[in-house]
């Protein structure tokens, strides 16, 4: 007899092509009720789960179940963090420390999966987002879609930012699709929610298996971040969410890449015009301030002997570069555009 009334989906898989540090994404409906596909990658017989306050109630007890079922070999301790990027600091990272220490975890065996793609943690300073950190490849990452059924309609539109980047910075045909089924994805179509997630994995896997360590191609996926980032920083974090942040920031940065006369403004009606429908803001908060932008992007991790180096929008849609090189000018306009003073 079945376990469950439910047929068993069959997961999508995104490979992620690092050589020995190689990993797939599974990506579907109900895989937590798929133990095996966790247990394969669980090589150890302790597993500590990093959860937060929101998290823990919702799915908590299922990840245990899933690492656990048939497996009576493995313990699973866990650590409960609280929900916010004001969190995010080196006191919350010390509590994860902590309980590993506590639970006897020698910490060169501690394995750590880091829910994106592509093993890239960090946590924040007061002075700047994400400027601590390190990169360090998970076993797997498990998407299961039917988490998204929890989730806050307004952390889903956040998270269709990161979405939209893809489109905007290589890959036209996935903007072409999201422009037509927007309305889907807010509404969570199932259907579109998997494949807008795999085609997001996918661009994602290629650029990091093409640029691991963010020397060139894979900062171009910080698209709008820039300017989020100062947003976030002088805002106060978790006051906006991260992807509100960054629409605003895309919109900044597609304001300057046209002043620049690298973009048409077709292009610049077409995103501010999805991002609406995405239910994003298109600017940045009425409190910040030209010197406020100024002041955190002078400390953002992408200053290179004193340059700050922008990813702009350039070409037809779905091209972008990682530059320096840009008319100053051009980024004092845009500042002084978005803000009051």
């Amino acid at each position: 007899m079945e376990a469950s009334s439910k047929e068993k989906a069959l997961p999508q898989i995104v490979e992620v092509d690092l050589g020995n540090r190689s990993y797939p994404i599974y990506i579907g409906s109900g895989l937590l009720d798929q133990p095996e596909l966790l247990q394969r990658h669980v090589h150890g017989k302790r597993v500590l789960v990093v959860t937060n306050s929101t998290v823990a109630p919702l799915y908590l007890d299922k990840v245990v179940d899933a690492l656990t079922r048939g497996n009576p070999n493995v313990t699973v301790d866990s650590v409960i963090l609280p929900d916010g990027e004001k969190y995010k600091n080196m006191e919350t990272l010390m509590k994860v420390f902590d309980k590993a220490i506590e639970s006897r975890f020698p910490t060169t065996v501690m394995a750590q999966v880091d829910s994106s793609v592509g093993g890239k943690t960090g946590i924040n300073h007061p002075l700047g987002k994400n400027l601590i950190g390190a990169f360090y490849q998970p076993q797997c990452v498990l998407i299961d879609t039917d988490t998204l059924n929890t989730l806050p309609d307004r952390e889903l539109a956040s998270g269709l930012a990161e979405v939209i980047k893809y489109g905007l910075i290589r890959d036209a045909v996935f903007f072409e699709w999201q422009e037509k089924n927007m309305t889907a994805l807010i509404a969570r179509d199932p259907s579109a929610m998997a494949y807008a997630i795999k085609r997001s994995c996918e661009n994602k896997a290629e650029v990091v298996s093409l640029d691991e360590k963010e020397s060139g191609l894979r900062a171009t996926l910080n698209l709008g971040h820039t300017f989020g980032h100062a947003i976030e920083t002088g805002f106060g974090y978790g006051v906006w969410l991260h992807g509100e942040a960054v629409a605003a920031g895309t919109v900044m940065a597609v304001d300057m890449s046209y002043r620049l006369g690298w973009i048409d403004d077709q292009l610049v009606k077409r995103i501010h015009n999805i991002l609406q429908q995405a239910k994003l803001p298109t600017a940045p908060p009425d409190t910040m301030t030209v010197e406020m932008f100024k002041s955190v992007m002078a400390v953002d991790k992408k200053v290179a002997d004193g340059l700050l180096r922008l990813i702009l929008l350039k070409g037809p849609l779905g091209n972008c570069v990682f530059t320096g090189d840009y008319d100053r000018k051009a980024l004092d306009d845009t500042l002084r555009a978005f803000c009051k003073s």
